[in-house]
C-alpha cells in the first residue's frame, strides 16, 4: 500500500478489519471483489465490497485471502470537515 505525501496533513481513522470472502465476478472480465467486515462500523453497515486487486512493495498486482486481516483508513481534506464542539 503506498503512502500519501499528504497523508499526514489529512483528519484520518483507521479500522480494523477481516476479508470475510472473495466474490468471483457475475459478469466475465469483471473483476473480483473481496468482501470486508469493519470492526467497529455500524453491524448493518459493516461490510464493505472492493475490487480484489492491490500492489505490493515491489510494484507487483496481488489479492487478498479470506480471513486476511487488513485495515481501513478514511481520510478526508481539511476542507471537508467541521470542528467536533466540547459538548457531550
Amino acid at each position: 500500500m503506498s503512502e500519501n505525501s499528504n497523508s499526514a496533513e489529512k483528519p484520518s481513522t483507521t479500522l480494523p478489519g477481516t476479508v470475510q470472502k472473495i466474490i468471483p465476478p457475475i459478469i466475465p472480465n469483471e473483476p473480483e471483489k473481496a468482501q470486508i467486515a469493519v470492526e467497529g462500523a455500524d453491524h448493518l453497515y459493516r461490510e464493505l465490497r472492493v475490487e480484489n486487486a492491490l500492489i505490493d512493495e515491489d510494484g507487483k498486482k496481488v489479492k487478498l485471502k479470506p480471513g486476511a486481516e487488513v485495515e481501513v483508513t478514511i481520510e478526508a481534506d481539511p476542507s471537508q470537515i467541521v470542528k467536533k464542539s466540547s459538548q457531550h
